[in-house]
């Protein structure tokens, strides 16, 4: 049921492929709850996805192509975009992850540096470009919000979720400091949320995922969230309920990230 959360908000959603994305997810509920925005992706990636798809579905909303890893893309977009709402927005989501080594089937002990520069890049390195070029262009009204997706590989290990981890970390670091500095001068705030698993294409890339998943929604004990519950966090932290929370890693997992063991999980090992 809408409300109206978002009304008169403006904003950036990277990162909707097709409908499996969480971003495709939160850009649906942004429009139910009255917000406007650009929806953008990389190039190569709106050629696979359906982007378009969805911009039409949301109000004919700008699509506009960026490479999150070119400043100049990014500026592009940042200009584009506030002239097409003829000021400044008020929330970004960074939906953006992709790691060749893991599309590669390389063991994490067998890195190919030149593929985790690239994960780094992609990952994390393009949260700070976002950011420093919204900083420097005062795009963002103050009280705004950015968030950014992330996953609890960044704390704990999870053999299978490879260099991402660290590319993970990264993230949330940045938004740790970006949020500092914009806090100070702007008051926006930047968070990262921890999802549970949720079968998106990049997610389904990584071994043993469908395992992960089931084992997941075993050790938590509201279960697995799912993209939509996702989504409806989003917009939680990008409307005006939410102005002082800021530099936070927010798990949005069902209670997996504090559950050493579940009676379910300890109930398979004794079969």
């Amino acid at each position: 049921m809408a409300n109206n959360l978002l009304k008169g908000k403006k904003g950036i959603v990277f990162g909707a492929l097709n409908d499996m994305s969480i971003a495709w997810k939160v850009a649906q509920r942004a429009h139910e709850e009255g917000a406007e925005f650009v929806l953008t992706n990389a190039p190569i990636a709106m050629r696979m996805g359906e982007i378009n798809k969805l911009a039409e579905a949301c109000g004919n909303v700008p699509v506009i192509p960026a490479d999150a890893t070119s400043m100049e893309d990014i500026e592009n977009l940042f200009d584009k975009t506030m002239e097409h709402f003829g000021g400044k927005i008020d929330f970004i989501l960074h939906s953006i992850g992709m790691s060749p080594n893991v599309r590669k089937g390389k063991h994490y002990t067998e890195t190919n540096y030149d593929f985790y520069h690239k994960t780094m890049d992609i990952s994390a390195m393009s949260l700070h470009r976002v950011l420093k070029v919204a900083y420097e262009k005062d795009a963002i009204n103050d009280w705004g919000s950015v968030i950014a997706l992330t996953y609890i590989a960044a704390q704990r290990v999870f053999p299978d979720y490879n260099d991402m981890a660290d590319a993970k970390a990264l993230l949330e670091s940045i938004s740790r400091s970006f949020g500092y500095h914009y806090g100070v001068k702007k008051k926006v705030r930047i968070n990262t949320i921890s999802q549970s698993p949720v079968m998106t294409t990049a997610g389904s890339g990584v071994k043993g995922f469908d395992e992960f998943l089931a084992y997941a929604n075993d050790m938590s004990p509201l279960g697995n969230a799912d993209a939509d519950a996702c989504a409806n966090y989003v917009l939680s932290m990008f409307s005006d309920y939410t102005r002082y929370v800021t530099m936070q890693n927010l798990f949005h997992d069902g209670g997996f990230s504090n559950v050493g063991v579940s009676e379910g999980v300890i109930d398979k090992f004794k079969q």
